[in-house]
């Protein structure tokens, strides 16, 4: 950790089901922020240690904790019976106990945890004399907390749980938080002295308190201003105020950094997005995944931006719909415009309302500004696209592409069966259906001869006058 000598071990608790939440699904992987909560958990855990000092105690669905914690380096713990958060510690000795330094303990269903604030908690133990620190918080209801009942010198005497405390320490509004940093030589000196002589038979980190007590090793407690920043989330209520903080934490960033969102309360933005300075976000957009939106963009009224990249001075009118697409300067796109995974528009193209691209490259200058389907294609630069143009790119089997060359023209109501080709500058006439390739500068015309028959309408309405009523 910069600024610190001594190395730093984080041990992330992620073994439980969490029954509460009413889920087949582990509890850490379920998301907040637009991330899991273990992906939170990891993340702010590097940036406290290096990943080959972070380990994950895994046990319900393992094999999906681990994938999600996908950081390469970090190491895991196999819980395969959960006998309490002293128990995780212990199943993990063998791989942690030879590690020097602190020893840091959080949870992967807290994804509130600011690296800061867990680097104060370090700090403390680092800049002291104390074995160890937890974090607290003073509460108006600590009602289901561990109270901190404090000793000499302002240190943490022990940790008495909400069933086992007297009337008194029930007054106590000072709660425990759950996160600790030890000493790890002496957390490890002492581990054993944890035993489960309590109702449900568990191990439980609190206990470390007072055995360190005993030995007249001093363990200090870091008040925290907001509780919330600690919380565990047991059930979907919590997983939606998590989710709800952890977006407004995201908003007030880039707003400050430059951002105009407005009416930011209806504005949906997970953690990873990165907008650029001048950027205007309208009401109700969602912009999520792996999205970065450049400098001085529009991002229309509840369009849906998903691990798309959106290059500077961009206007996304309202009602866009993307995902995994790429958008170069000065594109124009929506409203109403659909644009799916391997779309890419050059600089200054367009695509206007009811046009959907699917792995579609437009080239620079471009437009498609009504009506279309544009599937598995390249268009080339200053190429027009008519109304109610559609690539016919599946035959039922595989896909095909379709070529259409640089300042081509395709007139309305065109209907071009891929694979095939249109050349530079060409032309293809209203109506057509194109079968065959088309050369550079030639017209394309593939529709019926018309014919008209004169009179033929009054004609018609005559016969159909002179039936008899309900005759056939």
């Amino acid at each position: 950790m910069e600024g610190m000598e001594t190395p730093v071990t984080v041990v992330i608790l992620a073994a439980g089901l969490g029954t509460r939440m009413k889920s087949k699904m582990a509890k850490v992987l379920h998301r907040a922020g637009g991330k899991t909560l273990i992906e939170h958990a990891v993340e702010t855990a590097l940036e406290i240690a290096p990943a080959e000092r972070i380990f994950v105690v895994v046990g319900h669905q393992a094999e999906r904790v681990r994938a999600a914690a996908r950081t390469p380096g970090i190491g895991f713990i196999e819980q395969a019976e959960q006998l309490g958060t002293g128990h995780a510690l212990l199943v993990g000795r063998a791989a942690l106990a030879k590690l020097d330094g602190y020893l840091a303990i959080i949870y992967g269903d807290g994804p509130l945890l600011r690296a800061s604030t867990l680097r104060r908690l370090i700090e403390t133990v680092d800049g002291g004399n104390a074995a160890g620190a937890l974090l607290s918080a003073e509460m108006a209801d600590p009602t289901g907390y561990g109270r901190v009942v404090r000793g000499a010198g302002d240190s943490v005497k022990t940790i008495v749980e909400q069933k086992a405390a007297s009337p008194k320490q029930l007054e106590i509004r000072e709660a425990n938080m759950g996160i600790y940093c030890y000493r790890a030589e002496l957390f490890w000196r002492h581990v054993d002295e944890m035993r489960p002589d309590n109702p449900a038979h568990e191990y439980y980190l609190t206990d470390m308190v007072e055995i360190l007590g005993r030995s007249e090793q001093r363990v200090a407690a870091v008040k925290i201003d907001d509780a919330r920043e600690c919380l565990g989330i047991n059930n979907r209520i919590e997983l939606a105020e998590a989710d709800r903080l952890l977006r407004e934490r995201k908003l007030r960033e880039l707003m400050l950094e430059g951002v105009t969102i407005e009416r930011p309360e209806t504005v949906t933005i997970d953690g990873g997005v990165e907008i650029g300075i001048d950027t205007v976000i309208e009401p109700f957009a969602r912009i999520v995944g792996a999205t970065r939106i450049g400098e001085n963009c529009r991002i229309g009224a509840s369009s849906v931006i998903e691990d798309s990249t959106i290059g500077d001075e961009v206007e996304i009118g309202p009602l866009t719909v993307m995902t995994g697409a790429r958008l170069e300067r000065g594109v124009k796109a929506g409203p109403f415009s659909r644009l799916r995974p391997g779309s890419h528009l050059d600089e200054n193209s367009h695509v206007g309302n009811f046009v959907e691209l699917k792995k579609t490259r437009l080239g620079a200058g471009a437009k498609a500004n009504h009506l279309a389907y544009l599937g598995d294609a390249e268009i080339g630069a200053g190429s027009n696209i008519g109304a109610g143009t559609i690539t016919c790119n599946y035959d039922g089997t595989d896909k095909h592409p379709t070529r259409i060359g640089a300042g081509a023209f395709v007139g309305s109501n065109s209907t071009l069966v891929a694979p095939v080709e249109i050349g530079d500058g060409a032309y293809v006439a209203a109506g057509s259906v194109i079968t065959t390739p088309v050369p550079a500068d030639a017209l394309g015309l593939g529709r019926a001869h018309q014919v008209v028959k004169e009179d033929w309408a009054r004609k018609r309405r005559a016969r159909l006058a002179a039936k008899p009523a309900g005759g056939k």
